[in-house]
C-alpha cells in the first residue's frame, strides 16, 4: 500500500496527460477523416485506437518496472534489433517503396519503430560505462560502430527518415556523453562524404527530387512538390480556429496525400486553425521538458543517457514532420509522434513515455509535485 502510494506521486503525470491529450487529438483527426469518405471506414481508426489502449496501458504498469533492469539487457536487446531490421529486409512486404514492414493480413508493423528505442537504450548503456567528464576515442568510435550498424540496416530498406532519427539519436547522446576533442572536425568531413556518396549512389530519382523541392518549392508542383503545396495550401485554409473536425476540404476532397500518417500536421493545421495547431505545439513542449525535468532530477549518466537520447527522438521527429508540412523541410515520412496513423509508432513512443515514467518512480528521493 506505501509502495502504490509513492509510486502515485512519483509518476509524472503533466507528462502522463499531454501524451494521452496529443493522442486523443490523433484519434480525432483520424476519424474526422475517416467519416470523410463516401465509403466509411473506421479501420484505420480502431486500429489506431487499440494501439493507444495497449500504450496507455504500459505507461501504467511502468509504475511497477525497474529500469534498472535494462542495464543487463541493453546487448541482448541490441542484438534483438538487429535481428528486427534484418529479418524486415528478406521478410518483410514493400510499402510506398520501402521494404520495412510485416504484414499479417490487414495489419502491419514496422520493425525500424522499435530499433529506435533499442539503440538508445544500447547507447545510455554503453556509453554510461565510459563517460567521466568526456569520453574517450575508443568509445566513441564504439557508439559509431553500434549506430552505424543499424543506420546501414536501414538505410538498405531504405527509410532514410528513421536513418536520420538514429542519427539524431546517437548524436544527442554522444553529446550529453562529452565527445572527444577533434571530434567535431572529424563528423563534419564524414558527414560532407557520406551526404555525397548517398546523394550519387543511394537515393532514387524521387528522393532526390523530394530534396530539390524543397530548395525550391515551385519546382514540380504537380510531382515532388505536389505534396507539400497542397499541405501548406491546407493550413494557410485553416486561418485562426480551423475549419472543424473532418470539415478540411482539402483532405476530404483527397487534394492532400498521406493526410492520416505523413501530412496530418497539415489536417490539425486546416481543422483546428492556427490556435489548434500552437495548441499541438505546446503540448510536445510540455512532454519534451518533462523528460528534461525528470533527467536532471537524477544523478545516474544511464537514464539521463537514455531519456536525452528518447527526447533527441521526438523533437527530431516532431521538427521534421512538421517542417516537411510547412514546406521548409525534405519530405522524408516521418511520423507525427502520437498523431499520426501508425500504430507501431504509437506503441513505441507510449513506451517511451513508460520508461521516462519508469524512471521517474524509481528515483530517488521521491518528488512530490
Amino acid at each position: 500500500m506505501k509502495r502504490g502510494l509513492e509510486s502515485f506521486f512519483r509518476f509524472d503525470w503533466t507528462l502522463f496527460f499531454a501524451a494521452t491529450i496529443l493522442t486523443v487529438i490523433g484519434l480525432l483527426a483520424i476519424y474526422g477523416l475517416s467519416i470523410s469518405r463516401e465509403a466509411l471506414d473506421l479501420f484505420q481508426f480502431k486500429k489506431q485506437l487499440v494501439a493507444a489502449v495497449i500504450g496507455l496501458a504500459l505507461v501504467l504498469g511502468s509504475a511497477f518496472f525497474d529500469y534498472r533492469h535494462l542495464r543487463s539487457l541493453a546487448l541482448p536487446l541490441y542484438l534483438f534489433g538487429v535481428a528486427l531490421l534484418g529479418a524486415v529486409l528478406v521478410f518483410g512486404e514493400t510499402i510506398r517503396g520501402t521494404r520495412g514492414w510485416f504484414v499479417l493480413g490487414h495489419l502491419s508493423f514496422q520493425p525500424v519503430e522499435v530499433a529506435k528505442v533499442l539503440l538508445a537504450i544500447f547507447l545510455a548503456f554503453y556509453l554510461s560505462k565510459h563517460t567521466h567528464k568526456r569520453i574517450g576515442w575508443t568509445a566513441f568510435l564504439g557508439s559509431v560502430l553500434a549506430s552505424g550498424f543499424y543506420v546501414g540496416l536501414v538505410l538498405l530498406q531504405p527509410d532514410f527518415g528513421s536513418a536520420a532519427v538514429m542519427i539524431a539519436i546517437w548524436l544527442a547522446a554522444v553529446l550529453f556523453a562529452g565527445m572527444p576533442r577533434r571530434a567535431w572536425l572529424t563528423l563534419a568531413l564524414s558527414l560532407v562524404v557520406v551526404g555525397g556518396l548517398v546523394w550519387k549512389v543511394g537515393l532514387k530519382p524521387y528522393q532526390q527530387a523530394r530534396i530539390v523541392s524543397f530548395f525550391n518549392p515551385t519546382y514540380d508542383t504537380r510531382g515532388a512538390g505536389y505534396n507539400v503545396t497542397q499541405a501548406r495550401i491546407a493550413i494557410g485554409s485553416g486561418g485562426l480556429f480551423g475549419k472543424g473536425i473532418g470539415e478540411g476540404s482539402q483532405s476530404r476532397l483527397r487534394f492532400l496525400p498521406e493526410a492520416s500518417t505523413d501530412f496530418v500536421f497539415s489536417v490539425l493545421g486546416e481543422e483546428l486553425g492556427f490556435v489548434g495547431i500552437v495548441f499541438v505545439l505546446g503540448l510536445f513542449g510540455v512532454l519534451l521538458s518533462r523528460y528534461v525535468r525528470i533527467a536532471a532530477s537524477i544523478d545516474d549518466p544511464f537514464p539521463q543517457l537514455l531519456l536525452v537520447a528518447l527526447v533527441a527522438s521526438f523533437a527530431f521527429h516532431l521538427i521534421v514532420n512538421a517542417g516537411m508540412n510547412l514546406g521548409i523541410m525534405p519530405v522524408t515520412g516521418i511520423p507525427l509522434p502520437f498523431v499520426s496513423a501508425a500504430p507501431s509508432s504509437l506503441v513505441v513512443a507510449f513506451v517511451s513515455v513508460a520508461l521516462a515514467q519508469a524512471v521517474a518512480v524509481q528515483r530517488q528521493p521521491a518528488t512530490f509535485r
